[in-house]
């Protein structure tokens, strides 16, 4: 090889690993904000209201109005060639779940069997704090109730924790990260999800109150297995697929939301210091 043609083969070397570290970031970027954080002041001036959004993780911000977008942007040398998820199909019965491409940590235990179960009515969170019973819609949100069956016979969540408390401003607890370690200190809390995306369901009209279930996303259709339960009244816009409503167990949401959070960020939010861990999911067609 000669000298020129190793300066070449240098500098294309250089780019490639630029270009890298730069899709890392922006799928880190983009991880971090897992619920986001959503709508904690809304300011009316002339007539138009403009929604102040506060995004997880990292405690990153942006300023949202209804012509922008609060999501970060996706590389597209990362997403372009990805294969998108699909609604479910009512005739053929079918969801399509796609590979997570963004390479954020994953726990993989394989995807969803395409064919949805329309069965289950009760999901059991069987937590260190006690049992959460929450009643899931097959029928309203059959994607996200189909992965949370699959994840829960594969033992997914065992042994995971709840990671994120939010604020009088934000009331929500988020769940559902397996490699989340909850201590306050470990900077990829949030980021984790089982490799797969689906798309987002039941969003018309949706409201996140006291008991709501929702599924935390960076985007439109990139939900993972993350999720959270509203324990007071969140100002969030309808971008989040609410799946369920909880039945049982608020009172151990309330006792860690009173517990306070260990170091809050910016944003108020942060690891609880009662920790939450959940020893098992189950998936009932009882309800």
């Amino acid at each position: 090889m000669s000298g020129k043609d190793r300066q070449k083969q240098l500098a294309r070397e250089h780019y490639e690993r630029q270009t890298q570290r730069r899709i890392e970031r922006e799928a880190k970027a983009k991880r971090n904000a897992i619920i986001g954080t959503s709508v904690a002041t809304v300011v009316v001036i002339g007539g138009v209201i403009a929604a102040t959004t506060l995004l997880g993780g990292n405690d990153s911000a942006a300023t949202a109005t209804p012509a922008t977008s609060t999501s970060p942007a996706a590389s597209p040398a990362a997403t372009d060639t990805a294969a998108k998820p699909t609604a479910f199909d009512p005739a053929s019965g079918t969801c399509g779940y796609a590979a997570d491409t963004d390479g954020a940590p994953a726990k993989n235990v394989g995807t969803p069997p395409a064919k949805v179960d329309t069965t289950p009515k009760t999901m059991t969170l069987k937590t260190s704090q006690g049992d959460i019973v929450i009643a899931v819609s097959a029928k309203k949100t059959p994607c996200t109730v189909n992965s949370f069956a699959f994840l829960a016979e594969k033992g997914y969540f065992d042994g995971s924790k709840c990671h994120r408390l939010g604020s009088d401003q934000f009331p929500v607890l988020q769940c559902g990260d397996p490699l989340a370690k909850a201590d306050g200190k470990n900077q990829t809390d949030g980021q984790g999800g089982p490799g797969y995306r689906f798309v987002n369901e039941n969003l018309e009209g949706a409201k996140y109150t006291r008991g709501v279930v929702a599924m935390a996303n960076s985007g439109p259709d990139t939900n993972g297995s993350q999720f959270f339960i509203v324990y007071g009244d969140a100002q969030l816009p309808p971008s989040y697929t609410p799946f369920g409503t909880v039945t049982k167990g608020m009172e151990i949401i309330d006792k860690v939301n009173k517990g306070g959070v260990i170091t809050p960020g910016s944003d108020g939010t942060g690891a609880p210091k009662e920790t939450v861990e959940i020893k098992n999911v189950t998936m009932s067609s009882k309800s």
